[in-house]
């Protein structure tokens, strides 16, 4: 629509506001309660002008076609001046001597520090929370602060408390910041117009910033975009960007603050050689001597197939794609794998079997949009918290929200239904739902005949189960089943999120195709109907590192290694065959190296040894090798044991790109060099092959990906250079004008039919179950504040909000077994036994326990069973069958400890 302001002519979207109007037309309208993150208070009333002639406050009133607007007449230039005047008048003199958006708007308005009073009010600041401070003596009470807490983040940890001027805000019941439901995302601080709620400063802030650097996260798969502040050498603060794509400008505990890790005195800066059973420096060119001596020795005696490797998941596209073809083309084998397979393999498999490609069918904006939100598996909060506030949000504007969990998270603390089955029971309940879809007519019928196969088939799998037989295998009330059922049914809009407590089962892999069953059967994906079906990825790069083909029987693209077309295109782009022989996964890396057919295992930035299930079974492994080489960028539990050690880059040091979630490759760029002798993944993987006698071709980042864009059609059209020029792009993406396919499937699915795939699959029971002997079932996972191994997060003062892991236990068993809060617990499987504090919580259900993996000393995965998904090889971490006694109380870690051992 068009308008005038102070007569230009400007052009607005339907919606704007007044205030967007004056801001494309370039005039000057102050405002101080004001945040584009946040819905308008009009509570300052600093950004009076006249609409129509009659004064409005900006930011509250809609534009409309042929709206005259005039801003800055003197009037409401000296009423802005006055409560301006007002506004700071009780607040001290040292407000206006910090850089803020307050100073900025005192100095433009003419407002000087005699308008402020000299001491405040004295009121006490908070400095209980390792990175943020509260100063009370400077709020206005403008409540920026309580509504992105509410708004944007959920957490709705903040409130005004107090009146007239005395009013200020407080974290909780007013207690100690630290002790409040902050999640500490920042969001508050970032904010702040006035510097009342701050980020801690470090000791590199006394150095001004010199350089901001725009990355991508190297945490979990949102993907958020990210700008790195950088003096002296260090970080000294990380800040969301308000145009990041996924995160619009928040961030998470994570990601905004636990960067510390990144120069931490425990950093790797120089190669390690094991000498006389020590781990000792080393010259880069010694250990890259010994490391392809020993790989040439191995291959020559006993073959390529006796080297493996595991590629990273935290590692960008370009560094996973070297490691592949070092495997296959210097090496000669398809002994490579990375960490997908033990979290979204099943993901991998059973998205390709229902819709053709590997990935997430939708985007994260389709979330925005969806009037319905089925989440199961997901403890969305704590494991992607960035899109766990974003499904708070929708849940907040009226989106139904269904949560398939054992235990009750944030989000199925919100759910309008809570499905709340027995661990192992996925395949069950998703049948169940399949069912009630068809039985209540929610079935769209010409989707079905025109998109998808396998209708019948599974009609006839579904007879076998009515809500009464879900319940006696889930244990969740028919009711609420047929309840759940209706609300995904009569939405317009339904999304489906999941993550890996769908995956990480005995079947797995059924879990993602039944689970994908509803999606069809609604309608819901490859239409404008539905969010589809979007599995949540752990690691930043999960989906990036399959994508590049650091996998055992596929090459970069999802282009299948038995296809001797496919083989034969490789080999030609690359120089060298590609061996024909499919790969092997890393549990049987595992099982061959205990075996003795493979000698050498290549682990680059995985600590296979903490995070992999049934550890004494990997340490075993790891020993038996002749050769274990550990690419890491601190002395993991998996680096201890190895034989050479080369240290590597964080992602704050690289430059290539990573895959979010939702197929979206983003850019990483290097805001700081390695330290000491580090290298970048990507160096070292050129070097080692140098050292074999042999070339990988490109000789930077932007070149690899370009090769693997020559020789994998779904990335043919991604570049660094389109990247830094349109930003992310999801793929498939097949020429250099393509936009991209956000949303899968409009026109076909990606199958040899072309149609969806649904899927009549009886339920199966999970591989381990509880018994007389072991009576309790362990769930494993993730907790906020923790990333995976706590290799980084542990180094950081995330350590002193969470600083040792506990085992959750609900009220009823820890009083039948004499266990106190905070007592010690001894926990027995089959396979070992550990040592944990005490949480009561009814957050698990009588005879479950949860427990995460991020401390050594308090290994879970001692724990864990042999037991895999029977399509994936990947492993059954959310049912493991324990006992549990009373312990001697564990000493927890202070909070300055690393945490390992």
């Amino acid at each position: 629509m068009d308008l005038r302001v102070d007569g230009r002519l400007v052009t607005v979207p339907d919606g704007a506001s007044v205030l967007d109007a004056t801001r494309v037309a370039g005039a000057a309208v102050p405002t101080l309660c004001h945040d584009d993150r946040l819905s308008p208070q009009g509570a300052c009333r600093l950004c009076m002008v006249r609409a129509d002639e009659t004064p409005v406050a900006a930011c509250r009133t809609p534009a409309h076609e042929g709206m005259q607007i005039r801003t800055g007449d003197p009037d409401l230039a000296d009423q802005a001046r006055l409560l301006l005047e007002l506004t700071v008048e009780r607040l001290p003199g040292r407000a206006l001597d910090r850089t803020s958006e307050l100073a900025d708007l005192c100095g433009s308005l003419g407002v000087g520090a005699d308008a402020l009073g000299r001491d405040g009010r004295g009121l006490a600041a908070d400095d209980s929370h390792p990175y943020l401070l509260l100063d009370r003596d400077l709020c206005i009470a403008c409540g920026r602060c309580v509504r992105m807490c509410d708004e944007v983040q959920g957490a709705f940890a903040l409130t005004l408390v107090g009146r007239g001027a005395e009013t200020t805000v407080t974290a909780g019941a007013g207690g100690p910041w630290v002790e409040s439901a902050c999640v500490s995302c920042g969001g508050c601080a970032d904010t702040c117009p006035t510097g009342a709620i701050s980020q801690r400063p470090t000791t590199a802030e006394a150095v001004p910033d010199a350089r901001i650097t725009r990355t991508t996260c190297g945490y979990c798969g949102v993907g958020c975009t990210l700008d790195v502040h950088t003096a002296a050498d260090r970080v000294t603060s990380v800040t969301p960007a308000l145009d990041g794509a996924v995160n619009r400008g928040h961030a998470c505990v994570k990601g905004r603050f636990a960067h510390a890790y990144v120069r931490s005195p425990e950093r790797l800066t120089t190669p390690l050689l094991r000498r006389d059973g020590r781990l000792e420096p080393a010259s880069w060119p010694t250990a890259l001597s010994y490391v392809s001596s020993e790989l040439t020795r191995i291959r020559g005696s006993h073959g390529p197939d006796a080297i493996a490797a595991i590629s990273s998941a935290r590692a960008t596209n370009e560094e996973n794609y070297l490691m592949q073809k070092l495997m296959r083309t210097v090496i000669g084998t398809n002994n490579v794998d990375n960490c997908s397979r033990i979290c979204h393999a099943p993901s991998a498999a059973g998205l390709t079997a229902a819709f053709g490609l590997s990935g997430g069918t939708n985007s994260a904006e389709d979330i925005d949009g969806a009037d319905m939100i089925l989440i199961a598996g997901s403890n969305t909060t704590e494991a992607h918290p960035v899109i766990g506030a974003r499904i708070k949000q929708a849940a907040l504007r009226g989106a139904a929200l269904v949560v398939i969990d054992p235990r009750r998270t944030e989000l199925a603390r919100l759910a309008d239904v809570h499905l709340r089955g027995r661990p192992g029971s996925n395949v069950a309940v998703f049948n169940g739902l399949a069912r009630l879809l068809l039985e209540g007519g929610w079935a769209d019928l010409g989707f079905l005949a025109d998109r998808a196969n396998g209708l019948d088939a599974l009609r006839e799998l579904l007879s076998a189960f009515p809500p009464e037989r879900v319940e006696q295998i889930s244990g969740i009330p028919a009711e609420l089943l047929r309840r759940a059922a209706e609300l995904y049914g009569r939405a317009e809009r339904p999304a489906i999120v999941y993550g890996l407590g769908v995956t990480e089962h005995a079947h797995g892999t059924d879990g993602v195709r039944t689970l994908a069953n509803l999606a069809i059967l609604r309608g819901a994906v490859g239409t404008d109907r539905g969010g589809g079906v979007n599995p949540l990825r752990g690691q930043n790069n999960v989906q990036g590192a399959s994508d590049m083909g650091a996998l055992p029987d596929l090459l970069p693209g999802y282009q299948k290694v038995a296809d001797p077309d496919v083989r034969r295109r490789f080999s030609v782009a690359w120089g060298t065959a590609v061996p024909e022989s499919a790969g092997l996964r890393i549990p049987e890396m595992f099982n061959a190296a205990v075996a003795g057919r493979v000698r050498a295992l290549y682990v680059k930035g995985e600590d296979v040894a903490q995070t992999d299930p049934d550890s004494g079974h990997v340490r075993a492994a790891l020993e038996a090798c002749e050769l274990l080489v550990c690419q890491e960028i601190f002395l993991s539990e998996t680096a201890r044991l190895a034989d050479v050690v080369l240290p590597a880059a964080t992602f704050v040091e690289k430059d290539g790109t990573f895959v979010n979630f939702d197929r979206r490759f983003q850019r990483v760029r290097p805001a700081l060099s390695p330290p000491g002798e580090a290298r970048t993944d990507f160096d070292i993987l050129r070097a080692v092959a140098s050292s074999l006698g042999s070339d990988l071709g490109p000789a930077t980042p932007a070149a690899a990906l370009d090769e693997c864009a020559r020789v994998a059609p779904l990335f043919a059209g991604i570049s660094h250079r389109r990247l830094d020029r349109d930003g992310g792009l999801h793929w498939p993406c097949r020429t250099d004008d393509d936009p991209g396919e956000a949303r899968l499937y409009q026109d076909s699915f990606a199958t040899p039919s072309g149609r969806a795939e649904l899927y009549a699959r009886e339920w199966l029971p999970p591989g381990e179950e509880p018994d007389s002997g072991y009576p309790y079932t362990l769930i494993t996972g993730r907790r906020l504040v923790h990333y995976n191994a706590g290799t980084m997060t542990r180094r950081t003062p995330n350590v002193e909000i969470a600083p040792a892991e506990h085992l959750d236990i609900h009220p009823e068993d820890a009083a039948r077994l004499g266990l106190d809060e905070g007592s010690g617990v001894r926990v027995t499987s089959r396979r070992g036994s550990i040592v944990a504090r005490v949480r009561r919580t009814d957050d698990v259900s009588p005879g479950e326990v949860f427990m995460s993996f991020h401390f050594p000393d308090v290994p879970a995965n001692v724990l864990t069973s042999e037991n895999t998904d029977e399509v994936t090889d990947c492993p059954e971490y959310k049912v493991t069958a324990v006992r549990l006694e009373q312990a001697d109380r564990p000493r927890s870690p202070l909070p300055n400890e690393s945490g390992d051992r």
